[in-house]
């Protein structure tokens, strides 16, 4: 695909959402999160080496879980039987010490983190998005930064789901809304 946008390397950054231990070791649809995180890599390195920042996002609590959002619903979120590794990123992100790493507590990104004053004392208007769980970690962060006003770049074979519905919801119906959507490959090509 040919592409009329262009992406202002000094006003970007890659944003990763959730791939660490707990999370790529589970199930995944329609990618596996292996390929999602030999993806991610490929994108990080690429970005590295044209002067673009990987921030690098993780899900975390405290041992008692007491500042994890515990609303009342039909399907609650438990830290219990979490692996003693769950929110070690992985290692084939090859973190870098120049690279930013941001702890959440939520499914978003910016709620509660410093990731809107990090991207915004930087002067980063972009951002280029992927990780695990599209219909979770993912979405939230898309559409909390659609409304703080950053474009967004979604690469497709770079994220994926725990279900296939949720995941083509969001690549079909709500990314194109929020940003441009773009393989992994497209993305490497325009940087």
């Amino acid at each position: 695909m040919s592409d009329s946008f262009v992406i202002d390397r000094a006003r970007t950054a890659v944003v990763v959402i959730d791939l660490q231990m707990g999370v790529v070791n589970r199930k995944t649809v329609p990618h596996a999160a292996a390929t999602v995180v030999a993806n991610t890599a490929r994108l990080l390195a690429k970005a590295r080496e044209v002067g673009i920042k990987p921030i690098l996002v993780y899900v975390d609590s405290s041992s008692d879980g007491n500042d994890f959002v515990k609303p009342d619903c039909d399907r609650p979120t438990s830290r219990d039987g979490l692996p003693a590794d769950y929110s070690v990123l992985a290692s084939e992100l090859d973190r870098q010490p120049e690279d930013l790493v941001v702890m959440k507590r939520n499914w978003g990104a910016f709620y509660g983190t410093d990731l809107e004053l990090q991207l915004r004392r930087r002067g980063y208007t972009t951002i280029i998005l992927c990780g695990i769980a599209t219909e979770f970690g993912v979405e939230s962060t898309a559409r909390d930064a659609f409304e703080r006003g950053f474009n967004q770049v979604f690469v497709s074979d770079a994220m994926t789901a725990f279900s296939q519905i949720s995941h083509d919801n969001a690549i079909e119906r709500i990314f194109p809304r929020l940003g441009r959507v773009r393989t992994t490959d497209e993305v490497i090509a325009i940087l």
